[in-house]
């Protein structure tokens, strides 16, 4: 350490020089100086560093382009509500309301929804028009019930048909490795873990109807993955079941040629909010933990 006179206070200032390196003549050296008695920061120590202009530039125009999209959508839905709705409603949901109390009576007609969402993601098929019916028809608690029985029988099958294609689908997940170690972190570890991941996958944005064949080439086992899936789609049901009851009040409404009272309004507008953040609210968080179990599982895949 060695002192330097400040020729402009008339004071000692305290100088260390640290040596870095070996023997050699090739050695760096560090200077740190600091003025007595000075409480402020040391000369050579930066401060916080300000965002750049680009930066605040660039988180500008994020803000600017969320504004503009929800201003679209916003747009989009008030045409819909004032003139594609009310001709869709009278052109094709009202015809087929009214064909189907007609024509099939409530027993049949839930054996008809039972067998649709057993059987069409066997056949990569969607179910969620015949999920909609049951909310039409039979409302939360009985379609509730409904589904999910249904449910049950339509994940299995795929389940134990897919062992008869396992060789092709482990080639599949061999050819795809990062799409597929999502997949194959539900078929490690214990019980619990194995109904978490199949939880979060059924949750995610993942191809409901892929995942059916393709989780026997993960090796899970069939008790977690069932209760897992049953688990999942929970979510699903309940925005499908209230999907089909909104689709019957509007249809209802545009029927009898009269608008929705106030109340009405009211609820539907706060319980269609409440439907779109709580499938986002859902699916943002299955989609964070998957990534957190995919990396807690990489050891193990490797």
């Amino acid at each position: 350490m060695t002192y330097d006179e400040s020729e402009d206070r008339g004071e000692v200032v305290p100088e260390l020089i640290l040596r870095i390196g070996g023997e050699d003549d090739k050695r760096d050296y560090v200077k740190l100086r600091g003025d007595h008695g000075d409480c402020g920061p040391a000369e050579g120590v930066e401060g916080p560093v300000e965002p750049s202009p680009p930066k605040k530039l660039a988180s500008l125009w994020y803000w600017i382009r969320l504004v503009l999209l929800v201003m679209c959508l916003v747009l989009l839905a008030g045409v819909f509500v004032k003139w594609v709705g009310p001709f869709f409603m009278d052109k094709e949901i009202i015809p087929i309301i009214t064909w189907e109390t007609k024509t099939f009576s409530t027993p049949v007609l839930a054996v008809l929804v039972f067998a649709s969402v057993a059987l069409f993601p066997t056949l990569l098929l969607p179910s969620s028009p015949s999920m909609w019916v049951a909310g039409m028809t039979f409302g939360y608690g009985y379609g509730f019930l409904l589904i999910m029985s249904a449910a049950a029988v339509g994940v299995s099958l795929p389940f134990f048909m897919g062992s008869l294609f396992y060789r092709k689908i482990q080639g599949w997940l061999e050819k795809y490795p990062k799409r597929a170690s999502v997949l194959r972190s539900a078929g490690e570890g214990n019980w619990f873990h194995q109904f978490r991941a199949v939880t979060l996958i059924r949750i995610s944005p993942f191809p409901y109807i892929i995942y059916n064949y393709c989780a026997v080439a993960t090796n899970v086992k069939y008790v977690p993955y069932l209760l897992g899936s049953l688990a999942g789609m929970v979510p699903e049901t309940f925005v499908a079941i209230y999907t089909g009851i909104l689709i019957r009040t509007l249809a209802d409404a545009s029927h009898e040629h009269h608008g929705l009272s106030a109340p009405q309004i009211i609820f539907t507008v706060v319980g269609f909010s409440l439907t779109v953040a709580t499938t986002i609210f859902f699916t943002v968080y299955a989609k964070r933990q998957l990534k957190e179990l995919q990396k807690d599982d990489e050891p193990l895949l490797q």
